[in-house]
Order: structure tokens, then sequence, then C-alpha cells
């Protein structure tokens, strides 16, 4: 039994978790029909496969409330706004029918590297202890068995929302995700996360969910 409560509690603790640390709405920002959202992801090179997933699940996620969005990766290369001035950046995206940014950086990526002992359960002391070589096989094996080393990866985000039109930051919000399991799972939970957060503040709103008014 106690074995299986390990396990058990090993499994959950190595899933994918991503949480909020903190996010902050402007004052007064009321719910507005955008033309169309970019959402824009700020990575090295490198890590442009993480970037293109973060970006297609939270077009994803903004698609499935009703919302115009589109990837970075597919309407711009890396260099696009590459010595633009503001300006000119704005006139390009809005040529392009934009009026909304959301952006998604990653602040920092930590890994951290710690023992597993081999044997991490507890043997009640009635099931070997009353022979004595039951008892010291049994702790032989504990005490000299090598475990092994595993890493967790700690990701943390950045993601603000800003009107075009207006120029200003609606939103931004900081987040934390330890050790995915991959750059699909991290992308999932981060989308949902982010866009389940900019729905409780009311900044966006399930526009499917809405029933037009009748006409009188």
């Amino acid at each position: 039994m106690i074995k299986i409560f390990f396990a058990v509690a090993f499994i959950f603790t190595s899933c994918t978790s991503s949480l909020i640390i903190s996010s902050w709405k402007a004052p007064d920002t009321q719910q507005k029909k955008y033309r169309k959202i970019l959402v824009l992801g700020l990575m090295l090179e490198k890590a442009h496969v993480l970037k293109e997933r973060m970006e297609e699940h939270i077009v994803t996620d903004l698609k499935a409330l009703g919302y115009d969005a589109v990837c970075s990766c597919v309407e711009y290369n890396l260099t696009a706004f590459e010595n633009m001035k503001e300006a000119e950046a704005l006139q390009k995206l809005s040529g392009g029918g934009i009026d909304a940014v959301l952006t998604v950086v990653l602040l920092d990526k930590t890994k951290e590297r710690y023992y597993v002992p081999n044997h991490v359960y507890y043997t009640p002391y009635n099931v070997y202890q009353n022979h004595w070589w039951g008892y010291y096989s049994t702790m032989y094996d504990r005490i000299y068995q090598s475990g092994y080393y595993a890493v967790d990866t700690k990701y943390f985000w950045e993601s603000n929302f800003y009107d075009l039109v207006t120029k200003e930051i609606l939103y931004s919000v900081q987040t934390r995700s330890f050790d995915p399991s991959s750059a699909q799972s991290l992308a999932h939970e981060y989308g949902k996360l982010i866009v389940n957060d900019m729905i409780k503040k009311g900044l966006l709103v399930d526009q499917k969910a809405v029933t037009p008014a009748r006409a009188m």
C-alpha cells in the first residue's frame, strides 16, 4: 500500500503544471470587438519550435471564442520588424487588419538537477525485523544501491495584450511552467491558462455563446 502511495505521488508531481504568478488589467478596460489579434512570440531562434507551438495553441483558443487571430510565425518572419520605427510597424500591422497584439515572452528558463534514491518507500518493521538477515539484507540494499539523477525544467513567461488603436497595454500576466513533458503539452496548457484568465478579467468573452438580441 505504501509503495503504491509513493508511486501515485510521483506520477502526480511529475505532470506538467503551469500557474499564474500575477496578472493585471488596466483600470476601466471594457470588452471590445477586435478585427484581428496577432499572437507574437519573442524567443531565441533555437526555440522556434516552442515559439510556433505557443502561438498556434493561443490562436486556436482565441478562435474557439469567436475571435479572428493569427500567428506571427505564419504572417511574418523573425526579422519582419527589424530596424523599423513604431509608426512603420503599426502601419504594417494595420495594413494586415491587425488591431491588437498578444505577446508571449520567455523571460527565463532554469534547470535543476537532483538525486532520486533507489528506494523511496518505507517498509513496516514487522515484515523483516523479526529476523536479523531479513533486516540486514533489506537495509543493505536500501543504503548501498545507487539511485539516479533527474532534471526539472522551469519556464518563466510574460504575456501582454496591446490595443494598437489606443497604443495602450490592457493586460499583463506572469506565469511559471514546471517540467513540461513536451513543447506541445506546454503550449496547450499555457494557452488555456492565459485565455481563461483574460475571460475571467473581462477582456475577452466567448462570442459564440453570446445570443444576439431579437429585433423588436
